[in-house]
């Protein structure tokens, strides 16, 4: 079973993938590529089971904990996890909730519910105006629930949401966390190379590397190419709107490196908040499978419009069984 999505509280539908794994109906996804609603900041569809409106940041890492726990259950044994996260601030107001982003995406243009507002709630722990650090809360929440925590890499975004704040940095950054199963895990490193701009193409005997005033001398003569490098762990990528979609696209461009680096073809991947399916679209350009989860059937439109070949399954995987 492949390049299906599973509609559903994917806490539930990876339990079913799970299930039919072990019982050799579908094969495990070499790796993970998601970016999970962030908390308290969008409401996509008036759900009450959506992950990123419960009442506190600890009790949505526990929600995402859980989630993640499902993932590794069903990752390959050298899978890894390739998780963007962004962070919220806390701005307590009496009587006007929490002052987190007030956004919807559904189609109904409602309000978040009171409950994701949490009008004149406080949270004990936070002050007003707090970064409240919820991408290294989860970081530390997954690794102490098991995983390896292998990297944080920094998106860094040329063209940031525009902010009307004074009294700090506009906030151009979000996280790629880079998780592991296991100990050794599949990583392509040659794969997401970089190219060597200035790097080996001098004569080294002229002491063009050599440090002045270390005592180290330059090189006997030797030249040599370096046309690339490993990939540096700051990646500049531009947002890119996708017309009809929600407005928190995941950037093909994020998602490219991960799965060359984490899978090889003919690969699933495994993406639990596939959204508009971005993740199903990279995956097929770089000649891999896919199986998502979603929570909202509204997006099975602009999926299949990405993805014309996708199986749209629906109460689980029961009904995708035959003929996969």
């Amino acid at each position: 079973m492949r390049d299906t999505i599973l509609y559903g509280d994917c806490r539930q539908t990876l339990t079913t993938l799970r299930s039919h794994i072990t019982t050799g109906i579908c094969d495990k996804p070499r790796m993970c590529v998601t970016s999970p609603p962030y908390y308290g900041l969008r409401d996509y569809g008036g759900e009450s089971n959506q992950i990123g409106q419960e009442d506190s940041p600890e009790e949505y890492i526990q929600n995402l904990v859980e989630v993640f726990r499902g993932v590794r259950d069903c990752l390959s044994d050298d899978g890894t996890l390739w998780l963007n996260m962004g962070d919220s601030y806390y701005n307590y107001r009496p009587g006007k909730g929490q002052g987190l982003v007030k956004q919807t995406v559904s189609k109904t243009k409602q309000d978040l519910p009171d409950k994701c507002a949490r009008r004149g709630n406080k949270l004990k722990g936070y002050k007003e105006k707090d970064l409240i650090g919820i991408p290294w809360m989860l970081a530390f929440a997954l690794r102490a629930d098991g995983w390896y925590l292998r990297q944080d890499i920094i998106w860094h975004k040329p063209n940031p949401m525009p902010e009307s704040v004074r009294d700090r940095c506009t906030k151009a950054h979000e996280y790629v966390f880079l998780l592991s199963k296991n100990k050794k895990y599949y990583y392509d490193n040659e794969s997401i190379k970089e190219p060597a701009k200035d790097w080996g193409t001098r004569d080294r005997s002229k002491g063009k590397y050599h440090n002045e005033g270390t005592g180290l001398q330059p090189h006997s003569g030797l030249t040599k190419s370096y046309p690339t490098k490993n990939k540096r762990s700051v990646w500049s990528i531009t947002n890119k709107p996708y017309k009809g979609a929600h407005f928190a696209v995941f950037p093909p461009d994020l998602i490219t490196p991960c799965i060359k680096a984490g899978s090889i073809e003919g690969d699933i991947i495994l993406d639990p908040f596939i959204g508009s399916g971005t993740t199903a679209m990279v995956a097929k350009e770089l000649k891999r499978n896919y199986i998502g989860c979603e929570l909202h059937e509204d997006y099975s439109t602009l999926i299949d419009e990405r993805v014309p070949t996708n199986k749209v399954v629906h109460n689980g995987l029961t009904d995708a069984i035959d003929g996969l």
